[in-house]
């Protein structure tokens, strides 16, 4: 057994809520956690050139434990004198996270992450976005054996970019929605308790002799749910040692759009998060995958999340947290363009009859599971047209609708709004975004959202009439989604993202009204908060459709708004063209590579290779190749089960089937894997302030708000397009701007004027982008000045005392102003008084409709006249002399829960 040795794969064990592992400077054998206190040990064979053999002793090594351990190995390891070659162990690499293992023809290879950055924190758990990775080959050169096509499988399983747009976390199932995350959380202690496993055996304890007890009493118990393999791009990857290794060495990595920009509502920082996820099943580009496999998978499925939260809390527990989802996707029918006429909107045909809508059927039923009733579907196909094109798609998906509603209970049934959008984006009469504002409006009431805390006060005192009509399922703890809104166009790119930002919008306008930040639940356009939110919206929209289209969007929330400037129009010319150039002559490749990299074709000696195969329809409709079994029923086309729980998604229910996915663990209160406060500021380590993610983040203020003082602060306020912090920047022509492009994510290459700007931002050496504050993806340029026009915008910022407070204020008062102010107080202490003894009068004879304010200050006088210090109590007074005495080094006993909690650090850290 030869080894691979790192610390290749160091990850830190995992945190509360979720019990999936969270990694460091991770590898293949050795994991550790953050602070270097536990590790695990993977034994990888090297000597079988073709089978993966691979040990997990699953046992948690203490840093004393495994220097033993490599120091054996090392030893043994070692070659004899006079022999050549390396002698002991050595570094392989160093990486952050196992993407997983693959074989071609020859032997395994091994994935490992080996850049990230941190793209969005949410309730103390980091998500990162993969920035580079390594593939390692594991048998030895001895044994290896060579096949004449390996390279070329090589080099197409490398065209998958696993550097633009994947991402993980450590601690949070990025599969799942924040409200299944959080739902899970709140299933019933006694559940827990029957099945919570045990952590770690009993240890000598060099703290039994003081007699103290060794647990306390009191846990805490941690839930991991099973992935959602839809969103799972390297569930394929991992499948070959999922029931073999530890589950800390399982990291599940999704495909899609992370962004996280903070919105300052008068100094409270409010987090607003976009994270999109991308479906693995029947994934692909623009022409080679339309419509739906057998098994109701659509293609260019997308579920998109906007969660919102009240950053000055970032506990799940104790602060404030709230969701929308809705999703996107093609038309699930049997249909397809054929690309080989070479011209820019092939005809669409529809290859298969389906008269009982069973390929419908099916997709509707996995969003049934998921997101609950209703379901809502926003079709924004062209309707009247010259030629029939678009159209056959919607009489044909208002027929299948039409025909499963008819088994559904009326309250459950399928919600089917078309709208062509395109006919009203030409006609000079209507406002596009007006009409999806009303439709929004209408979506959001039915479905609700996800909020954890129950509805604020100041709600119920002053009863807004939009919110009293708001749907959903309102539990004691806050409040539900239930359904969710589908929106498709023929590609789901541009029309589809403008539709989703108008109903994220209003969404946006009720989480905020529900965390009690806005008074209203409604937002305008040309305000900080609604130009951030299109800024997330918009790089989400040019992630997204470079990942399926090859290009950028081509039309925009301003195109439609009708304020885009004339230089917009040369820029839609140049994303068509690059849509239409990446559809004719680089999809084919990047189909082969996802069909390869999913799994989806597997190479094997005696088939005909992948870039043999005529067609990859046989690989993604399993009913060619085999008939199944089982025949669904035409009219009871539900999963069963699903009726008895709607309107609440089968998946969020509390039943045995869904609890076999999840897996409890119960922690000791001191215990490092729950310690949020460390995980989240990393005491242990070096770091400044200008590093920090929530410093390098968007934020409205810095980047939305104007710059001179006298302007309201608030996000809220409606401000000119020139009055933007951006533009105030922007508009400085006469001095010399050097920018720098965000990397948006990009399967294909950016446009020729961002060429130069993207490379530069790419050209790094370090390995963990997380340090170096480069943060969200984003699109707009970030203008970097020279110090000569820093001073001049500071001139510009600072403004006298006359301009903000409309007098001169002087150092010294005059005598004159002394004595008035001298009356004035005189007369009011007077007053006062006389106040007081009233109240006291009125108090002793009860007197009816007589207000008696209560003092509820600290300070006994406290008024704009005189205020008089309050009294300290003797505990207050007893813990500040205990302070200036451990300050002269005179030290207090300990406490009975100070020397618990001290043993307790002492145990994890060196036991």
């Amino acid at each position: 057994m030869q080894w691979v040795w790192g610390p290749l794969l160091e990850l830190p064990l995992p945190t509360v809520p979720s019990l999936q592992p969270q990694t460091r400077l991770p590898g293949s054998p050795l994991l550790h956690n953050h602070a270097e206190t536990k590790y695990r040990v993977l034994k990888i064979d090297r000597t079988e050139p073709t089978d993966l053999v691979v040990i997990d002793d699953k046992h948690v090594y203490t840093q004393q434990e495994v220097r033993e351990l490599l120091g054996r190995l090392d030893l043994g390891n070692r070659t004899k004198i006079g022999q050549k070659g390396s002698s002991g162990l050595s570094r392989a690499v160093s990486a952050f996270g196992v993407v997983g293992f693959v074989r071609f023809l020859e032997g395994y290879y091994i994935v490992l992450i080996t850049k990230r950055r941190k793209m969005a924190d949410i309730g103390g758990h980091a998500i990162y976005k993969i920035e580079d990775t390594n593939m390692i080959y594991i048998p030895n050169d001895t044994v290896r054996i060579t096949h004449p096509d390996e390279a070329r499988y090589l080099r197409i399983f490398q065209n998958v970019d696993l550097s633009s747009n994947f991402y993980f976390s450590y601690s949070y199932d990025l599969s799942h929605s924040l409200q299944y995350n959080l739902t899970i959380l709140r299933m019933p202690l006694e559940i827990l308790k029957t099945e919570t496993i045990q952590t770690r055996p009993e240890s000598f304890d060099i703290f039994e002799d003081e007699g103290l007890t060794a647990q306390g009493g009191s846990g805490v118990f941690g839930i991991c749910s099973e992935p959602y393999k839809k969103y799972v791009w390297n569930g394929q990857l991992l499948d070959v040692v999922k029931n073999t290794v530890h589950h800390d060495w399982l990291l599940y990595v999704i495909h899609g759009f992370c962004g996280q920009s903070k919105l300052l509502i008068y100094g409270r920082p409010v987090h607003v998060t976009l994270i999109a996820r991308r479906s693995s099943k029947f994934s692909g580009t623009r022409f080679l995958k339309r419509g739906a496999n057998s098994e109701g998978d659509v293609a260019n499925e997308v579920e998109t999340e906007q969660i919102l939260c009240d950053a000055s809390v970032m506990s799940f527990s104790a602060g404030s947290y709230s969701s929308y989802v809705q999703v996107r996707g093609s038309v699930p029918l049997y249909w397809s363009q054929d690309i080989s006429t070479m011209i820019p909107k092939p005809p669409i045909t529809l290859d298969q009859a389906d008269p009982f809508a069973h390929i419908a059927a099916l997709h509707f039923d996995q969003m049934l599971q998921r997101f609950g009733s209703p379901i809502i579907i926003l079709n924004l196909v062209k309707e009247r047209e010259k030629r029939k094109h678009e159209r056959i798609l919607s009489e044909e998906l208002v027929g299948a609708v039409t025909y499963l509603n008819q088994f559904l209970p009326p309250e459950h049934a399928i919600v089917y709004i078309p709208w062509d959008m395109a006919k009203y984006t030409k006609s000079k009469l209507c406002n596009v975004l007006d009409r999806l504002n009303v439709i929004a409006e209408s979506v959001v009431k039915r479905t609700g959202f996800f909020v954890n805390r129950p509805d604020s006060y100041c709600s119920i005192l002053r009863p807004d009439e939009k919110w009293n009509e708001l749907g959903g399922f309102v539990v004691p703890t806050g409040r539900l989604q239930t359904g969710v809104l589908r929106t498709n166009c023929v590609d789901c790119l541009d029309r589809t993202n403008t539709a989703q930002f108008m109903v994220g919008k209003c969404a946006l306008a009720y989480q905020l009204y529900s965390l009690g930040l806005i008074d209203k639940p409604n937002l305008q356009f040309d305000t900080d908060a609604v130009r951030l939110f299109e800024e997330l919206y918009e790089d989400h929209g040019d992630t997204l459709s470079l990942q399926y289209g090859g290009s950028q969007l081509v039309h925009r929330v301003k195109t439609y708004r009708k304020i885009a400037p004339w230089t917009q129009h040369s820029k839609d010319i140049m994303q068509t063209l690059s849509r239409y150039y990446s559809n004719a002559f680089s999809d084919a490749d990047r189909q082969d590579s996802i069909n390869l990299f999913l799994g989806v074709f597997q190479p094997a000696e005696g088939k005909p290779h992948l870039w043999e195969l005529p067609t990859d329809f046989y690989l993604h409709h399993k009913n060619t190749m085999s008939l199944s079994q089982t025949r669904r029923s035409y009219t009871y086309w539900w999963t069963q089960g699903v009726l008895n729980h709607l309107p609440l998604p089968y998946d969020e229910v509390t039943c045995t089937e869904n609890r076999r996915k999840l897996i409890v663990k119960k922690f000791h209160k001191y215990e490092e894997e729950i310690d949020i406060h460390n995980e989240f500021f990393r005491p242990y380590e070096l770091s400044s302030f200008d590093d920090t993610f929530c410093l390098a983040m968007t934020n409205s203020v810095r980047d939305f708000m104007p710059k001179n003082v006298g302007i309201d602060p608030s996000p809220f306020t409606v401000r000119k397009p020139e009055e933007t912090g951006k533009s105030v920047v922007g508009n400085k022509s006469n001095r010399e701007e050097t920018v720098l492009q965000r990397k948006t994510a990009a399967s294909a290459p950016p446009p020729p004027s961002e060429e130069a700007a993207s490379s530069s931002s790419e050209d790094d050496s370090g390995t963990d982008k997380e340090d170096e504050g480069a943060v969200s993806q984003r699109s707009t340029p970030v203008k970097m000045t020279d110090t000569s026009d820093n001073v001049k915008i500071t001139e510009n910022i600072v403004q006298s005392m006359k301009d903000i407070y409309g007098i001169n204020l002087s150092d010294v008062p005059s005598e004159d102003d002394l004595t008035v102010y001298t009356r004035f107080v005189q007369l009011g202490q007077n007053q006062h008084k006389q106040d007081k003894s009233s109240q006291q009068l009125c108090s002793k004879h009860h007197l009816d409709g007589v207000i008696n304010i209560i003092h509820i200050s600290s300070f006994s006088q406290d008024n704009i006249y005189e205020v008089q210090p309050p009294k300290v109590d003797k505990k207050s007074i007893d813990i500040f002399h205990a302070h200036i005495q451990a300050g002269r080094g005179t030290m207090q006993p300990l406490i009975k829960e100070d020397i618990l909690m001290y043993r307790e650090y002492i145990r994890n850290r060196y036991m």
